[in-house]
C-alpha cells in the first residue's frame, strides 16, 4: 500500500514539474505581440520633456507597475517614472505612467521593449 502512494505522489510531482517547465514566463509576451508596435521607423524626442503613456495591460501596484517602470526607466534618455494619480491606494484604476526624458529618448523602443515585457497595449496620451 505504502509503495502505491509513493508512486502516485512520484507521478504528481511529474506532473507538476512539467507544468512549471511548459508555462508561460510571467512579464514575457508572445512574438506576434511585439509585432504589433514594431515600427521601421522610431520615434527619437529630439528635446527634453514628458509624456504620459498609458498601459492598458498593467493592472497591479504591486508586480506590473514596478515591471513597467524597470522597463522604462531601462531606455535611454529616461530620467523618471511615476505612477499617475490613482483614485483608490493599492489599485490601478488609472494605467498611466508619467515619464520625464532627455534628449534622444526613443518612444518606439520603450514600448517595443514594454511589449516584450507583456504590456503591449501602450499609447501616449496628449
Amino acid at each position: 500500500m505504502r509503495n502505491a502512494v509513493y508512486a502516485l505522489a512520484a507521478i504528481a510531482a511529474a506532473g507538476i514539474a512539467y507544468l512549471f517547465a511548459t508555462a508561460p514566463i510571467p512579464g514575457d509576451a508572445p512574438s506576434e505581440t511585439v509585432s504589433s508596435v514594431t515600427n521601421t521607423s522610431h520615434q527619437v524626442m529630439p528635446t527634453s520633456g514628458s509624456m504620459t503613456l498609458q498601459v492598458d495591460d498593467m493592472h497591479c501596484p504591486f508586480a506590473c507597475y514596478p515591471a513597467v517602470k524597470k522597463t522604462l526607466e531601462g531606455q535611454t534618455g529616461v530620467v523618471d517614472v511615476e505612477l499617475a494619480e490613482q483614485k483608490v491606494d493599492g489599485e490601478i484604476d488609472n494605467p498611466q505612467v508619467l515619464v520625464k526624458y532627455e534628449p534622444g529618448f526613443d518612444l518606439t523602443a520603450a514600448r517595443e521593449a514594454l511589449a516584450k515585457k507583456g504590456f503591449a497595449k501602450s499609447s501616449v496620451i496628449e
